[in-house]
């Protein structure tokens, strides 16, 4: 969708480096907290740096919200749907670091959680993840949309991980402390990768279609 609003209208492209540096910073945030819930990073040694680039997201947000008011307000020249969709999709990656900035809470309250016996699962989890953010990245650079597609079906994959292993944790006789912090981790999980995957629905996706994708399967997100 992006590529050829590039070449339509250079005067965007502001908007698109700091976009993407809202998805590199939302990888980064997510990787800090991730590190610190499951790797055994005191939390204390990436909380400031984690929240300090958490408000740099933000005001990325709010900036590119601006400019695009802005843009629609002052060229000849506006395609009304793609800007649009862009203040839909800074949403998304935005939302990416509210849920690394959950996920860094768990790590607050359960430091002993490197030790659990569903750490090796989340960590596997976690590195698929973290790579897919890389991946979204380099897919908003290039607009490959085959690459794209592939994306979609395995981020897919990740998601029904994260669903069932939720399903399967709740459906436990009882749970307390760190069963708890294991499912709400595979659920801000699942949540990061599924703004992720709205993101990448751009790339395949008309505007009316943004965050639909496969909209049978991801109506599970609304239990």
């Amino acid at each position: 969708m992006f590529h050829w609003l590039r070449e339509a209208d250079r005067g965007l492209s502001l908007i698109f480096r700091q976009f993407g540096q809202m998805l590199e910073d939302g990888r980064h945030v997510f990787d800090a907290a991730c590190n610190a819930f499951v790797g055994g990073t005191d939390p204390a040694v990436v909380g400031r740096d984690l929240f300090a680039t958490d408000k740099r997201i933000n005001r990325s947000e709010q900036a590119i919200r601006r400019e695009l008011v802005v843009h629609v307000a002052v060229s000849q020249t506006v395609d009304f749907p793609l800007c649009f969709a862009l203040m839909s999709l800074v949403k998304d990656a935005e939302r990416i670091g509210d849920y690394a900035k959950n996920i860094f809470d768990l790590a607050v309250e359960c430091r002993d959680f490197p030790g659990d016996p569903m750490a090796p699962d989340i960590v596997e989890v976690k590195d698929k993840v973290s790579r897919m953010l890389a991946k979204m990245r380099s897919l908003y650079e290039s607009q490959d949309i085959d690459k794209a597609n592939a994306f979609l079906v395995e981020a897919d994959a990740i998601l029904e991980h994260c669903y069932a292993q939720v399903t399967r944790l709740l459906g436990e006789s009882s749970l307390s402390g760190q069963p708890v912090a294991a499912a709400l981790m595979y659920r801000y999980t699942k949540r990061v990768m599924a703004h992720s995957m709205n993101v990448v629905t751009s790339i395949v996706m008309p505007v009316d279609k943004l965050d639909y994708f496969d909209e049978d399967k991801r109506t599970r997100d609304k239990r």
